[in-house]
């Protein structure tokens, strides 16, 4: 952890970013819930990417490096906790859902000038819905194994082409039957599997950049726009036309002046 930022206290705080913003590699000896009342806030660490949005939030334990990029105007809540006072799992990063009574909690506990005793009450409360909160699979886990993490990036470098197994594991000079049996070993899924999650993924980011459903759907490689809506709804709970509503519109949230570093 040596070559990334430390900061050791993290803050509770609101920010207002821009597309396109980026928070360099960091970690903190307090764990931290991140949700974005507006926009979308991909965050990547040892262990993996996750997608943060408006009916989303990612705990990052205490400890664990990672770094951010905004897409869209983004309203960036982060509430800290003290690394021996965790609602949730200490061990690895979780992509929570944020249903209307959490969302509003989170968005007021951030909320700047809070007394001590609001903040105490607000916080207890937050704790116990926390700790009730439904967890999301949706993850893009990150490779070890040299012929999986190429395979992937070739598969992310262009979602528009449909790959099939045998032509990657060709392309990245391995059998199709250990390319198959990598993608079960370190991710736990098959290979159309990982697929799908990883287009859904970078579809959320393309939506929330303001780009059309049917423009998503060629980008991200679906054939046809209602199957991109077929499968996004099922995957997400939503239309994808619903989330690119719900991810640009006003905020509630008011924005402070603190240090976009220490997000």
């Amino acid at each position: 952890m040596s070559q990334n930022s430390h900061h050791p206290v993290s803050p509770t705080q609101v920010d207002a970013h821009a597309a396109g913003d980026v928070i360099d590699r960091h970690w903190h000896d307090d764990h931290q819930l991140i949700y974005v009342s507006t926009g979308v806030l991909a965050i990547r660490t040892e262990k993996g990417a996750w997608v943060a949005s408006r009916d989303r939030a990612i705990w990052v334990p205490a400890r664990i490096w990672h770094e951010h990029r905004v897409y869209g105007q983004t309203s960036l809540h982060v509430i800290g906790f003290r690394a021996n006072a965790a609602p949730l799992p200490d061990t690895s990063p979780t992509v929570l859902t944020v249903t209307g009574l959490l969302r509003e909690l989170i968005i007021a506990c951030t909320e700047p000038n809070l007394t001590a005793p609001e903040a105490r009450r607000i916080r207890a409360v937050l704790n116990d819905r926390l700790r009730h909160a439904h967890v999301q699979p949706l993850t893009l886990p990150a490779a070890s194994d040299p012929r999986l993490a190429h395979a992937c990036k070739v598969v992310v470098d262009d979602l528009s082409q449909p790959r099939a197994v045998t032509w990657l594991a060709h392309h990245v000079g391995t059998g199709e039957r250990t390319l198959a049996r990598l993608f079960r070993a370190e991710f736990g899924m098959t290979y159309p599997q990982w697929r799908t999650g990883t287009r859904v993924f970078h579809a959320m980011i393309e939506l929330a950049e303001g780009a059309t459903v049917t423009q998503t759907a060629h980008r991200c490689g679906w054939a046809t726009t209602s199957a991109f809506i077929d499968t996004f709804a099922r995957t997400m709970g939503q239309t994808p036309g619903a989330y690119r509503s719900a991810t640009t519109s006003p905020s509630p949230a008011r924005s402070s002046t603190s240090d976009l570093a220490d997000a």
